[in-house]
């Protein structure tokens, strides 16, 4: 696998492309990343996070778009449009080793219906449902319940995807996306930013979770799951 930093000049995109980038449309830049990887064929070779780069003395963001993808293949630079500072990424990790974690993913859950075909419930909707709506979805108690619906859905998967939450992680950042894709109905999903604390309980399969990415809507910039020692 190779972790890579990439950054995009502006200049190189067409206006509404440029639109798009910046508004941070994940369908945009989910069709901007595959440029990277020219002449594959194949099921979508990478994950991606996108950010805004930080000024170099450490201070406010620069206001442009930086993107993380891990990826399959190491991906070719395109020169006046992307740049890509790559490292090859074959982590080491122990059992009872604790990591600092950065995620974005879509926390959704499987939702049966009677006589049709399951479909995939957001959690922090459905934790914000039995509020009445107006003031009661902007109190406080509303926040906490979905912020809770959040840890909780992350909690109770942390150990098939080879982790423990020693604490609970801080959650921010909930978004809902609808992406327009050709002439069909827009794509709908939300996003949830989570920072925190984990523990390895199974090093080869939270490699493998780290590789597959975490949750759904990975064609969207969610799942990609970045560790740090603390």
């Amino acid at each position: 696998m190779y972790l890579s930093r990439v950054r995009v000049d502006l200049n190189g995109l067409s206006r509404g492309a440029l639109f798009d980038i910046m508004d941070g449309r994940a369908y945009a830049a989910h069709q901007l990343l595959w440029r990277l990887f020219p002449e594959y064929q194949g099921p979508r070779p990478f994950l991606f996070r996108q950010e805004m780069e930080e000024s170099e003395d450490g201070g406010a963001p620069r206001g442009l778009p930086l993107f993380y993808v891990l990826s399959e293949r190491e991906p070719v630079p395109i020169a006046g449009l992307l740049e890509a500072q790559c490292k090859p990424f074959s982590p080491v990790l122990e059992p009872g080793e604790r990591l600092a974690f950065r995620l974005r993913a879509n926390p959704t859950v499987a939702k049966s219906v009677s006589g049709k075909r399951g479909q995939r419930a957001d959690v922090l909707m459905a934790a914000k449902y039995p509020f009445e709506a107006g003031g009661q979805r902007k109190s406080q108690a509303c926040v906490e319940a979905m912020d809770a619906a959040a840890r909780e859905w992350l909690t109770e998967r942390a150990e098939s995807w080879g982790f423990r939450l020693p604490m609970s992680p801080e959650v921010g950042a909930y978004r809902q996306h609808a992406l327009s894709k050709d002439k069909g109905r827009p794509i709908r999903f939300s996003s949830v930013d989570y920072e925190g604390l984990l523990e390895v309980t199974d090093s080869g399969r939270l490699i493998e979770t780290l590789a597959q990415g975490v949750g759904r809507a990975k064609a969207f910039g969610c799942g990609l799951m970045l560790l740090r020692r603390p």
